[in-house]
């Protein structure tokens, strides 16, 4: 049937970012279609809300940081013993800070690429092993950003790491598609999360205003991009790999 395509039942979905935002909604949208929920944060309370906001299945939650490269495996092991061998990931956790190129030391560069990308690809080598792979293959979804494509002043860092994630992801889509696994990037605009909400209140109003307008759909809402977090998680887009889906409200269309 065509809505089975789009179902996520018993699937079995790592989510890194999990604690709040854009992450936190892809876990209880995947919970809401039927998956099995790997929840990984950084924020104890936050994530309890996160798990505790679920579909009933099996939910498993760890507080980590996933630049701690050395204890990922480790999770994702207990975590497949517990629930299952893992179909799905997406990618959430990231950083975002606007710092003019004059002031930029390389310590920053190793901070945005550690938890922008580094991550995101070790978790991605770990769940590609035999052991932790579900037997049809897996979706992996990779929350990039339309400035990992486009600039913007300050952002230099920031930009160059989204850039790095667009790029290695093709690679990995090569590398990873004999073991049926697929690897997406979604490249976002400015969603209204806590944390924007948070930026949003430092600014000029007439700042806000000209940030609004510049998307022609309006600023975006978490569920915009966990939809298509839901899409490219789906058997639905079996046949995509390797791509980037934007999703920015018409931001880069001018």
């Amino acid at each position: 049937m065509f809505i089975d395509n789009f179902s996520l039942i018993n699937e079995t979905i790592l989510v890194t970012g999990a604690s709040s935002g854009i992450g936190r909604q892809v876990a209880i949208d995947c919970s809401n279609s039927g998956a099995n929920l790997i929840l990984l944060g950084r924020r104890e309370k936050e994530l309890k809300n996160t798990l505790d906001a679920l579909s009933k299945g099996k939910h498993i939650s760890f507080i980590c940081d996933v630049t701690n490269f050395g204890e990922i495996e480790s999770i994702i092991s207990k975590s497949v013993d517990s629930i299952g061998r893992i179909s799905g990931f997406v990618h959430s956790a990231g950083i975002e800070s606007t710092y003019p190129i004059n002031i930029m030391k390389p310590e920053y560069y190793d901070k945005f690429f550690s938890t922008n990308v580094i991550s995101a690809f070790e978790i991605i080598k770990i769940i590609s092993k035999k052991k932790y792979l579900a037997t049809k293959g897996a979706s992996m979804v990779l929350i990039a950003s339309i400035m990992g494509i486009l600039g913007q002043p300050g952002k230099t860092a920031y930009c160059a790491s989204k850039g790095a994630l667009i790029s290695g992801s093709k690679a990995l889509a090569l590398e990873l598609a004999s073991k049926n696994i697929r690897v997406n990037c979604i490249l976002p605009s400015i969603v209204l999360t806590e944390m924007t909400n948070e930026l949003f209140k430092s600014l000029p109003e007439d700042s806000v205003k000209e940030i609004i307008k510049m998307h022609p759909l309006g600023l975006g809402q978490p569920e915009d991009v966990s939809n298509a977090c839901l899409f490219l998680l789906s058997n639905a887009s079996r046949w995509i790999t390797g791509t980037d889906l934007i999703v920015d409200g018409g931001y880069s269309a001018q």
